[in-house]
């Protein structure tokens, strides 16, 4: 797999595709098996959901390499709160009161619940999500809390690797016996560790490492392996083929094989994807709603929503979510050379240089 630059434009291509893939999903098939569409939804689109598999994979590969490039666990957690953080913020303020206004009312959620999202923790303390697409962060979030601790815990991959082979282990455990956990070790393995995700990040850690050494060890290429096969037995066919496809675009896309993809259109989606993801389900189905309460075809319902969803994305990518990493990249400018502490852009430590 060859090495190349930093910036890979067919994966910023490929977040713009996953996520409309995930937002067509729910405004068609979903919003009809929920509340029933006036027309026929082509069933294909049931796919589109497992475009948040393939934002797991580019996660597991993006957050390898920015840790590779941050020394401290510290400014890790901070720049991946600046990350995600105020835009999902807005994003439930947005929502909240959409939904109060708009309806649907069996999406509505309480004021105490919509201020527990805030923190990313408000599913393991029993409460909804003010989005249903929600589902996904706490597990992104979970992630980076785990990755950290083990990269600078460990402090090398050779330490590192044992313990992915644990968890993905476990997580065919996990899938195989899914049905005959016990309910004392549910909490653990279904949530903390998330074992019907895990190995989709691990792997796209591992591809990640494939890239930028341009091999892999003999017991790295078998944990790959054993990540993306993980995916026949997690999900039902043929939506676990078609997971397995993510991999091969991604892969392509990572060799540099996709690069036709880069055109301006998707790299523009694609740089709106996390903001549009935060506010599309929701919003949507009240938009969706509100059209056919109007006698409008549930068609252009459907496109009114997509329209509002894309406005509204692209106001919190341009108002809030940029803003909030421009001031935190001047903001750790500064700090860097006070706190003698070095940060993304710092050289790789010789540990984690070492492949094997």
């Amino acid at each position: 797999m060859p090495n190349g630059q930093d910036r890979l434009p067919a994966l910023d291509a490929l977040r713009g595709i996953a996520a409309l893939g995930v937002v067509l999903f729910h405004y068609l098939p979903y919003y009809d098996k929920l509340y029933g569409h006036s027309f026929s939804t082509p069933d294909t689109l049931g796919f589109g959901r497992y475009g948040v598999h393939l934002f797991f994979i580019l996660s597991g590969f993006v957050i390898f390499m920015t840790l590779e490039r941050t020394r401290s666990a510290s400014w890790f957690g901070l720049a991946r709160a600046f990350r995600l953080l105020p835009a999902l913020w807005a994003g439930i303020v947005l929502t909240w009161i959409a939904v109060q206004l708009m309806g649907p009312a069996d999406r509505m959620v309480s004021l105490g619940s919509a201020l527990l999202n805030i923190t990313l923790l408000h599913e393991y303390l029993g409460h909804p999500h003010v989005d249903g697409a929600y589902w996904s962060l706490v597990i992104e979030a979970t992630f980076y809390v785990w990755i950290a601790l083990l990269f600078y815990g460990l402090g090398s991959w050779q330490r590192m690797r044992p313990v992915l082979w644990a968890w993905t282990l476990a997580s065919y455990a996990a899938v195989i016996w899914w049905k005959a956990i016990p309910d004392g070790l549910e909490f653990l393995i279904k949530d903390l560790l998330f074992t019907r995700y895990a190995p989709l990040f691990i792997s796209g850690m591992l591809i990640y490492r494939w890239h930028r050494h341009n091999r892999l060890p003999v017991a790295d290429l078998a944990l790959l392996t054993l990540t993306i096969s993980h995916c026949l037995l997690a999900y039902k066919a043929p939506f676990n083929l078609f997971v397995l496809g993510c991999y091969g675009v991604f892969g392509l896309a990572v060799a540099g094989y996709l690069n036709v993809l880069a055109r301006p259109g998707l790299l523009w989606l694609g740089s709106i994807s996390y903001t549009l993801y935060l506010v599309h389900q929701n919003i949507g189905y009240g938009v969706i709603d509100l059209a056919y309460k109007a006698g409008l075809p549930g068609q252009l319902g459907v496109m009114m929503a997509l329209a509002v969803a894309i406005g509204l994305a692209a106001a919190l990518h341009y108002g809030i979510e940029k803003p909030a990493l421009r001031w935190f990249r001047q903001w750790r400018k500064r700090a860097v050379p006070d706190t003698g502490l070095t940060l993304i852009n710092a050289p790789v430590p010789k540990k984690a240089e070492n492949l094997d």
